[in-house]
């Protein structure tokens, strides 16, 4: 069975994409844990990080640092966390995350924000590449 991921990348599911190209997709996550949490994930499913071969592994993570200078631009933070924890989908997927405190990378809280909110922010993100 196709994961969430799979199917947000067949177009079967809504997701507010912030890029794309023929192997990775990064959109924003409908449950963040801070404002502008993103997600980057290759388009062919694979479960296990690790399990991605050497080539798709460093796609991946230049594909998300690509994001990184127009998450910047967009959401006021220090930096851009990047964290992999791998039990939530069973599909390999990096999180981007806008930091200000340490705190704000603790993943068992979620912020409250709109589906408007989060389709006008993607668009904010998408005009500073």
């Amino acid at each position: 069975m196709a994961s969430i991921f799979s199917k947000i990348v067949a177009g079967e599911i809504p997701s507010h994409r912030i890029a794309e190209n023929d192997d990775f997709l990064a959109f924003l996550d409908a449950f963040p844990i801070t404002y502008g949490h993103a997600l980057v994930i290759p388009k062919k499913e694979i479960d296990y990080l690790f399990d991605l071969d050497d080539q798709l592994y460093s796609g991946l993570m230049l594909f998300a640092k690509s994001i990184v200078p127009a998450l910047e631009k967009t959401v006021p933070c220090i930096r851009i966390g990047v964290s992999v924890i791998g039990l939530e989908v069973p599909h390999a997927h990096v999180h981007l995350l806008p930091l200000n405190s340490m705190s704000d990378a603790d993943f068992s809280k979620k912020i409250q924000i709109s589906q408007e909110e989060l389709a006008n922010l993607a668009e904010k993100i998408r005009s500073n590449f």
